[in-house]
């Protein structure tokens, strides 16, 4: 008995530690990860139930901060007549904390369905909803996510965050910015490498984005759209062939 008992020490020893090499290992791979997964262990403060901000803050920008991400909230709820998502909401005021929880050059981003995390530069109801309005349609959309194309995904977010530096006004009629013929990006690898190389992707999705919608219903339609694909239905032709890149 007393040698099974050393075995059995053993074996939890072992796998004790490979659980701790495993945490480790994607805390350093993945910072933005292990930042979303566990906030406080990278001193990120919980000021309420699913919004922790930099430490350290006046009250007064606290405040300033969770009315941005309640504004945010809103225009998603309001897109969607709902909410079927409900991310944690990681902002930071400084450099130096956004990239201590594994951010880098962007204003924000969501991370892994689950949460979403903001730069000091994306602390505003447009970028927090940009990033909310992703993971939305992902936990709507379940398993079918990865059929939608990475240009619609892109292009919706901009449609209900109302961004105008890719978009005009609602009420203005036409209101792209930019916009083309040619498909855009399917695949995330495709549409970040051409988002690199041209400016005007964001405006040229966002513009093709808002046309799909205005002719086939307004915000309806991707609540269709959404129900259409869990009943196993194809992708709609309107939106394939708008796409170029992977399958």
């Amino acid at each position: 008995m007393s040698r099974r008992r050393r075995t059995w020490r053993w074996l939890l020893a072992i796998a004790a530690g490979l659980v701790v090499a495993v945490v480790a290992g994607v805390a350093v791979a993945f910072p933005s990860v292990a930042a979303t997964t566990c906030p406080g262990c990278y001193g990120m403060k919980q000021v309420r139930p699913g919004l922790y901000l930099e430490p350290g803050l006046p009250p007064a920008r606290e405040r300033q901060v969770a009315e941005a991400v309640d504004a945010a909230n809103r225009r998603v709820t309001d897109f969607y007549g709902g909410r079927r998502s409900s991310p944690d909401i990681l902002a930071c005021v400084s450099a130096t904390c956004y990239q201590k929880i594994g951010g880098g050059g962007e204003r924000g981003i969501a991370v892994l369905n689950r949460a979403v995390m903001l730069s000091p530069n994306g602390i505003d109801p447009v970028i927090a909803s940009h990033e909310m309005s992703h993971v939305e349609l992902h936990v709507r959309l379940g398993s079918d996510a990865g059929l939608i194309p990475q240009w619609f995904d892109e292009g919706l977010a901009v449609v209900v965050s109302g961004d105008p530096r890719y978009l005009k006004p609602e009420g203005t009629g036409d209101r792209c910015r930019a916009s083309t013929q040619a498909a855009l990006p399917r695949t995330l690898d495709d549409w970040l490498r051409t988002a690199k190389a041209d400016q005007d992707t964001y405006a040229k999705a966002a513009c093709r984005a808002s046309q799909w919608l205005q002719a086939n219903g307004g915000s309806k339609a991707v609540l269709d759209l959404i129900e259409h694909m869990a009943a196993g239905g194809d992708l709609p032709a309107s939106l394939a062939a708008a796409s170029s890149g992977g399958r």
